[in-house]
Protein backbone atom coordinates (compact mmCIF):
# COMPACT_ATOMS: atom_id res chain seq x y z
CA UNK A 1 0.00 0.00 0.00
CA UNK A 2 1.65 3.37 -1.29
CA UNK A 3 -0.28 5.69 1.03
CA UNK A 4 2.46 8.79 0.71
CA UNK A 5 2.33 8.91 -3.59
CA UNK A 6 5.52 7.32 -4.10
CA UNK A 7 7.85 4.91 -2.87
CA UNK A 8 10.68 6.63 -0.55
CA UNK A 9 14.13 4.46 -0.05
CA UNK A 10 14.59 1.52 2.23
CA UNK A 11 13.91 1.60 5.99
CA UNK A 12 16.40 1.91 8.47
CA UNK A 13 16.41 -1.37 10.62
CA UNK A 14 18.15 0.39 13.60
CA UNK A 15 16.35 2.55 15.78
CA UNK A 16 17.42 6.12 15.87
CA UNK A 17 20.35 7.31 17.97
CA UNK A 18 18.98 8.78 21.56
CA UNK A 19 20.63 11.43 23.45
CA UNK A 20 19.84 12.99 27.17
CA UNK A 21 19.10 16.45 27.03
CA UNK A 22 21.11 18.57 29.14
CA UNK A 23 20.95 22.15 30.76
CA UNK A 24 18.14 23.55 32.41
CA UNK A 25 16.95 26.02 29.58
CA UNK A 26 15.44 28.51 32.06
CA UNK A 27 13.45 31.25 30.84
CA UNK A 28 14.73 34.50 32.18
CA UNK A 29 12.31 36.98 33.97
CA UNK A 30 10.56 39.31 30.86
CA UNK A 31 10.88 36.68 27.90
CA UNK A 32 8.13 34.82 26.41
CA UNK A 33 9.62 31.51 24.91
CA UNK A 34 9.38 30.89 21.47
CA UNK A 35 11.19 27.35 20.72
CA UNK A 36 9.11 24.35 21.71
CA UNK A 37 11.94 23.25 23.99
CA UNK A 38 11.89 26.37 25.72
CA UNK A 39 7.95 26.41 25.73
CA UNK A 40 8.41 22.50 27.33
CA UNK A 41 11.27 23.34 30.27
CA UNK A 42 9.07 26.63 31.21
CA UNK A 43 5.80 25.46 30.47
CA UNK A 44 6.27 21.85 31.57
CA UNK A 45 9.19 21.53 33.74
CA UNK A 46 8.92 24.44 35.72
CA UNK A 47 5.19 25.52 36.03
CA UNK A 48 3.40 23.27 38.76
CA UNK A 49 -0.05 23.69 36.63
CA UNK A 50 1.16 22.92 33.38
CA UNK A 51 2.90 19.89 34.72
CA UNK A 52 -0.20 18.80 36.55
CA UNK A 53 -2.37 19.09 33.82
CA UNK A 54 0.02 17.09 31.44
CA UNK A 55 0.33 14.23 33.75
CA UNK A 56 -3.86 14.06 34.17
CA UNK A 57 -4.15 14.01 30.62
CA UNK A 58 -1.10 11.64 29.36
CA UNK A 59 -1.06 9.09 32.55
CA UNK A 60 -5.27 9.08 32.22
CA UNK A 61 -4.94 8.31 28.52
CA UNK A 62 -1.57 5.75 29.67
CA UNK A 63 -4.01 4.09 31.96
CA UNK A 64 -6.86 3.27 29.77
CA UNK A 65 -7.92 0.38 29.15
CA UNK A 66 -7.53 -1.01 25.86
CA UNK A 67 -9.00 -3.82 23.47
CA UNK A 68 -8.61 -5.20 20.31
CA UNK A 69 -10.80 -6.95 17.87
CA UNK A 70 -11.40 -7.81 14.47
CA UNK A 71 -8.09 -10.39 14.76
CA UNK A 72 -7.91 -14.23 16.20
CA UNK A 73 -4.49 -12.82 17.04
CA UNK A 74 -5.59 -10.14 19.23
CA UNK A 75 -3.26 -10.78 22.64
CA UNK A 76 0.09 -10.56 20.09
CA UNK A 77 -1.64 -7.06 19.53
CA UNK A 78 -2.15 -6.12 22.69
CA UNK A 79 1.22 -7.25 23.99
CA UNK A 80 2.66 -4.78 21.32
CA UNK A 81 0.94 -2.23 21.99
CA UNK A 82 1.27 -2.38 26.05
CA UNK A 83 4.74 -2.97 25.82
CA UNK A 84 7.18 0.09 26.79
CA UNK A 85 8.46 2.46 24.62
CA UNK A 86 11.84 3.17 26.03
CA UNK A 87 11.54 2.26 29.20
CA UNK A 88 7.76 4.61 29.15
CA UNK A 89 4.17 3.41 28.20
CA UNK A 90 3.77 3.62 24.31
CA UNK A 91 0.25 5.40 24.77
CA UNK A 92 1.09 7.32 27.57
CA UNK A 93 4.16 8.69 25.83
CA UNK A 94 2.07 9.31 22.33
CA UNK A 95 -0.69 11.46 24.27
CA UNK A 96 2.06 13.60 25.85
CA UNK A 97 3.87 14.41 21.99
CA UNK A 98 0.21 14.68 20.65
CA UNK A 99 -0.86 17.37 23.65
CA UNK A 100 2.29 19.39 23.91
CA UNK A 101 3.54 18.78 20.16
CA UNK A 102 0.41 18.70 18.22
CA UNK A 103 2.58 15.29 16.22
CA UNK A 104 3.39 11.85 17.73
CA UNK A 105 6.07 9.19 15.68
CA UNK A 106 6.15 5.29 15.86
CA UNK A 107 8.91 3.47 14.28
CA UNK A 108 7.28 -0.14 13.86
CA UNK A 109 10.47 -2.16 14.66
CA UNK A 110 10.10 -5.66 12.79
CA UNK A 111 11.11 -9.27 14.05
CA UNK A 112 12.51 -12.12 13.04
CA UNK A 113 8.80 -13.43 11.53
CA UNK A 114 8.64 -10.16 9.39
CA UNK A 115 6.25 -8.72 11.86
CA UNK A 116 6.59 -5.70 14.21
CA UNK A 117 8.08 -6.77 17.54
CA UNK A 118 8.30 -2.93 18.83
CA UNK A 119 6.65 0.09 18.13
CA UNK A 120 9.06 2.99 19.50
CA UNK A 121 7.98 6.25 19.70
CA UNK A 122 9.99 9.10 18.52
CA UNK A 123 10.65 12.43 19.92
CA UNK A 124 8.37 14.68 17.92
CA UNK A 125 10.84 18.17 18.04
CA UNK A 126 13.69 15.66 16.58
CA UNK A 127 11.68 14.62 13.40
CA UNK A 128 11.14 16.91 10.45
CA UNK A 129 9.16 15.75 7.48
CA UNK A 130 11.04 15.56 3.85
CA UNK A 131 8.52 16.29 1.28
CA UNK A 132 8.60 15.31 -1.97
CA UNK A 133 8.19 17.25 -5.21
CA UNK A 134 4.44 17.03 -5.13
CA UNK A 135 4.77 17.97 -1.42
CA UNK A 136 3.96 14.63 -0.37
CA UNK A 137 5.80 13.50 2.80
CA UNK A 138 8.65 11.33 1.21
CA UNK A 139 10.75 10.35 4.32
CA UNK A 140 11.05 11.89 7.59
CA UNK A 141 14.54 13.11 9.35
CA UNK A 142 15.51 12.31 13.15
CA UNK A 143 18.02 14.40 14.29
CA UNK A 144 19.97 14.14 17.58
CA UNK A 145 23.24 17.05 17.42
CA UNK A 146 25.01 16.12 14.37
CA UNK A 147 23.65 12.74 13.67
CA UNK A 148 20.86 12.56 11.01
CA UNK A 149 18.54 9.31 10.39
CA UNK A 150 16.21 9.10 7.35
CA UNK A 151 13.59 7.09 7.60
CA UNK A 152 11.40 5.93 5.50
CA UNK A 153 7.17 5.74 6.13
CA UNK A 154 6.94 2.50 3.79
CA UNK A 155 9.37 -0.97 3.67
CA UNK A 156 9.85 -2.29 0.69
CA UNK A 157 6.83 -4.60 1.10
CA UNK A 158 4.54 -1.03 1.27
CA UNK A 159 3.92 -1.83 4.04
CA UNK A 160 4.01 1.45 7.14
CA UNK A 161 7.68 1.42 8.80
CA UNK A 162 7.41 5.04 10.30
CA UNK A 163 3.79 6.07 11.75
CA UNK A 164 2.88 9.51 11.90
CA UNK A 165 0.10 10.77 13.98
CA UNK A 166 -0.84 14.45 14.52
CA UNK A 167 -3.22 16.72 15.86
CA UNK A 168 -5.68 19.08 13.47
CA UNK A 169 -3.48 21.78 12.20
CA UNK A 170 -5.77 24.65 9.88
CA UNK A 171 -2.32 25.85 8.72
CA UNK A 172 -0.11 23.17 8.02
CA UNK A 173 -0.75 19.84 5.67
CA UNK A 174 2.48 18.10 7.72
CA UNK A 175 2.57 18.78 11.10
CA UNK A 176 0.44 19.24 14.28
CA UNK A 177 -1.40 21.39 16.29
CA UNK A 178 -0.16 21.26 20.17
CA UNK A 179 -1.53 23.34 23.52
CA UNK A 180 2.07 24.30 24.48
CA UNK A 181 2.40 27.47 22.80
CA UNK A 182 -0.80 28.47 23.05
CA UNK A 183 -0.37 27.87 26.72
CA UNK A 184 3.19 29.27 26.70
CA UNK A 185 1.27 33.46 27.15
CA UNK A 186 -0.47 32.20 30.04
CA UNK A 187 2.89 30.14 31.49
CA UNK A 188 4.94 33.25 31.40
CA UNK A 189 2.38 35.48 32.96
CA UNK A 190 2.40 32.51 35.70
CA UNK A 191 6.18 31.94 36.40
CA UNK A 192 6.75 35.72 36.25
CA UNK A 193 4.54 36.17 39.06
CA UNK A 194 5.82 33.80 41.18
CA UNK A 195 9.00 35.40 41.12
CA UNK A 196 7.86 38.23 41.54
CA UNK A 197 6.00 37.28 44.61
CA UNK A 198 8.83 35.78 45.48
CA UNK A 199 11.07 38.76 45.63
CA UNK A 200 8.27 40.59 47.63
CA UNK A 201 7.96 37.61 50.37
CA UNK A 202 12.03 38.32 50.28
CA UNK A 203 11.60 42.02 51.36
CA UNK A 204 8.35 41.24 53.71
CA UNK A 205 5.73 41.89 50.65
CA UNK A 206 6.62 45.37 50.81
CA UNK A 207 9.93 48.02 50.50
CA UNK A 208 10.31 48.59 54.45
CA UNK A 209 10.96 51.93 54.20
CA UNK A 210 13.13 54.38 53.11
CA UNK A 211 16.53 55.88 55.11
CA UNK A 212 16.29 59.83 54.95
CA UNK A 213 19.61 62.08 55.25
CA UNK A 214 17.63 65.42 56.72
CA UNK A 215 21.31 67.70 58.33
CA UNK A 216 20.49 71.07 59.32
CA UNK A 217 22.76 72.74 57.04
CA UNK A 218 21.25 71.05 54.33
CA UNK A 219 24.27 68.86 52.44
CA UNK A 220 24.38 65.85 51.17
CA UNK A 221 25.83 62.23 51.91
CA UNK A 222 29.20 61.93 49.59
CA UNK A 223 29.19 59.02 48.02
CA UNK A 224 32.15 57.30 49.98
CA UNK A 225 29.54 57.70 53.11
CA UNK A 226 26.35 56.32 51.23
CA UNK A 227 28.35 53.18 50.03
CA UNK A 228 28.85 52.47 53.52
CA UNK A 229 25.69 53.01 54.46
CA UNK A 230 24.08 50.60 52.05
CA UNK A 231 26.54 48.44 52.58
CA UNK A 232 25.73 48.04 56.95
CA UNK A 233 22.00 48.29 55.69
CA UNK A 234 22.41 44.71 53.32
CA UNK A 235 24.58 43.67 56.06
CA UNK A 236 22.84 44.05 59.26
CA UNK A 237 19.18 44.20 58.60
CA UNK A 238 18.54 43.05 55.20
CA UNK A 239 17.46 39.13 54.70
CA UNK A 240 14.63 36.88 56.77
CA UNK A 241 17.21 36.71 59.62
CA UNK A 242 17.35 40.09 60.64
CA UNK A 243 14.03 40.71 60.37
CA UNK A 244 12.64 42.86 63.41
CA UNK A 245 16.27 43.59 64.79
CA UNK A 246 16.30 47.23 65.99
CA UNK A 247 17.74 49.43 63.76
CA UNK A 248 20.00 53.09 65.43
CA UNK A 249 20.83 56.16 63.29
CA UNK A 250 23.56 58.20 63.52
CA UNK A 251 22.57 62.05 63.29
CA UNK A 252 20.95 63.51 60.65
CA UNK A 253 19.17 60.07 59.66
CA UNK A 254 15.79 59.10 59.89
CA UNK A 255 13.62 56.48 58.56
CA UNK A 256 10.41 56.45 57.34
CA UNK A 257 7.94 53.22 57.08
CA UNK A 258 7.07 52.70 53.32
CA UNK A 259 4.62 49.94 52.32
CA UNK A 260 2.51 49.09 48.88
CA UNK A 261 -1.30 49.65 48.11
CA UNK A 262 -3.17 46.29 47.89
CA UNK A 263 -3.86 46.72 44.40
CA UNK A 264 0.10 46.64 43.87
CA UNK A 265 0.19 43.86 46.16
CA UNK A 266 -2.72 41.51 44.45
CA UNK A 267 -0.99 38.76 42.19
CA UNK A 268 -3.00 36.15 43.65
CA UNK A 269 -5.98 37.17 41.12
CA UNK A 270 -3.12 37.02 38.31
CA UNK A 271 -1.90 33.92 39.05
CA UNK A 272 -5.30 32.48 39.42
CA UNK A 273 -6.16 33.96 35.99
CA UNK A 274 -2.88 33.14 35.06
CA UNK A 275 -3.91 28.89 36.08
CA UNK A 276 -7.42 28.85 34.37
CA UNK A 277 -6.17 29.55 30.99
CA UNK A 278 -3.43 27.23 31.15
CA UNK A 279 -5.53 24.39 32.36
CA UNK A 280 -7.92 25.80 29.26
CA UNK A 281 -5.43 25.29 26.89
CA UNK A 282 -4.83 21.57 28.27
CA UNK A 283 -8.23 20.97 28.23
CA UNK A 284 -8.69 19.87 32.13
CA UNK A 285 -11.29 21.32 34.12
CA UNK A 286 -10.06 24.00 36.79
CA UNK A 287 -11.71 22.08 39.69
CA UNK A 288 -9.60 19.00 39.20
CA UNK A 289 -6.62 21.70 39.08
CA UNK A 290 -7.47 22.60 43.00
CA UNK A 291 -8.05 26.30 41.12
CA UNK A 292 -10.98 28.12 42.90
CA UNK A 293 -13.71 30.05 41.69
CA UNK A 294 -15.13 27.11 39.09
CA UNK A 295 -18.78 27.04 39.43
CA UNK A 296 -18.84 25.59 35.60
CA UNK A 297 -19.41 21.81 37.77
CA UNK A 298 -21.83 20.52 39.76
CA UNK A 299 -19.10 18.80 41.36
CA UNK A 300 -15.45 16.84 41.32
CA UNK A 301 -17.13 13.70 39.64
CA UNK A 302 -18.84 15.92 36.79
CA UNK A 303 -15.75 17.36 36.23
CA UNK A 304 -13.83 14.48 35.89
CA UNK A 305 -15.89 12.77 33.29
CA UNK A 306 -15.73 16.13 31.31
CA UNK A 307 -12.23 15.32 31.22
CA UNK A 308 -12.17 12.03 30.36
CA UNK A 309 -15.38 12.51 27.69
CA UNK A 310 -13.32 16.19 25.89
CA UNK A 311 -9.36 15.70 26.40
CA UNK A 312 -8.34 11.93 27.48
CA UNK A 313 -10.98 9.43 25.36
CA UNK A 314 -10.51 11.47 22.44
CA UNK A 315 -6.72 11.84 22.43
CA UNK A 316 -6.87 7.81 23.04
CA UNK A 317 -9.23 7.47 20.14
CA UNK A 318 -6.58 9.47 17.77
CA UNK A 319 -3.80 6.80 18.97
CA UNK A 320 -5.51 4.13 19.09
CA UNK A 321 -6.78 4.80 15.42
CA UNK A 322 -3.51 5.50 13.86
CA UNK A 323 -1.90 1.97 15.35
CA UNK A 324 -4.88 0.31 13.97
CA UNK A 325 -4.11 1.67 10.85
CA UNK A 326 -0.32 1.09 10.67
CA UNK A 327 -0.74 -2.60 12.01
CA UNK A 328 -3.32 -3.38 9.28
CA UNK A 329 -1.29 -4.70 7.00
CA UNK A 330 0.34 -7.42 9.44
CA UNK A 331 -3.24 -7.98 11.01
CA UNK A 332 -6.26 -6.98 8.44
CA UNK A 333 -9.51 -6.14 10.00
CA UNK A 334 -7.61 -4.84 13.54
CA UNK A 335 -9.56 -2.49 15.38
CA UNK A 336 -7.70 -0.89 18.59
CA UNK A 337 -10.18 1.08 20.80
CA UNK A 338 -10.64 2.20 24.34
CA UNK A 339 -12.30 0.05 26.66
CA UNK A 340 -15.07 2.69 27.81
CA UNK A 341 -16.53 -0.01 30.04
CA UNK A 342 -13.15 -0.13 32.31
CA UNK A 343 -13.27 3.32 32.70
CA UNK A 344 -14.22 4.13 36.28
CA UNK A 345 -15.09 8.18 35.51
CA UNK A 346 -17.85 6.55 33.19
CA UNK A 347 -19.24 3.89 35.62
CA UNK A 348 -22.24 5.98 36.42
CA UNK A 349 -23.12 6.16 32.87
CA UNK A 350 -23.18 2.65 32.25
CA UNK A 351 -24.83 1.59 35.14
CA UNK A 352 -27.63 3.98 33.69
CA UNK A 353 -27.54 2.39 30.11
CA UNK A 354 -27.68 -1.21 32.27
CA UNK A 355 -30.74 0.33 33.84
CA UNK A 356 -32.41 1.70 30.49
CA UNK A 357 -31.74 -1.50 28.81
CA UNK A 358 -33.11 -3.81 31.20
CA UNK A 359 -36.05 -2.30 31.58
CA UNK A 360 -36.80 -2.72 28.04
CA UNK A 361 -38.79 -5.68 27.50
CA UNK A 362 -39.90 -4.81 23.92
CA UNK A 363 -36.08 -6.41 23.28
CA UNK A 364 -34.94 -9.83 22.85
CA UNK A 365 -31.64 -11.21 25.34
CA UNK A 366 -29.61 -10.66 22.21
CA UNK A 367 -30.62 -7.35 21.36
CA UNK A 368 -29.56 -6.17 24.87
CA UNK A 369 -26.63 -8.21 24.69
CA UNK A 370 -25.68 -6.12 20.92
CA UNK A 371 -26.36 -2.70 22.45
CA UNK A 372 -24.15 -3.53 25.91
CA UNK A 373 -21.18 -4.42 23.96
CA UNK A 374 -21.44 -7.91 24.83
Amino acid sequence: MKWFGMKAAASQDARPVLARAWGSGAVALGEWPASYEAQLRAGVMGNPVAQRAMRLVSEGAGACAIKVRGVEDGAAVMALVGRASAGQGLVETLACHLLLHGNGYVQMMAGADGRPAELFALRPERVSVEADARGWPAAYLYRVGESVTRLSPEDGAGRTSLLHLKALHPLDDHYGLGCLGAAAGAVAIHNAASVWNKALLDNAARPSGAMVYEPGDGSVLSPDQFERVKREMEAAFAGAANAGRPMLLEGGLSWKAMSLTPAEMDFVGLKSAAAREIALAFGVPPMLMGLPGDNAYANYREANKALWRQAILPLVGKICAGLSQGLQPWWPGVAIEADLDAVPALADERAALWERVAAADFLSGDEKKAMLGI
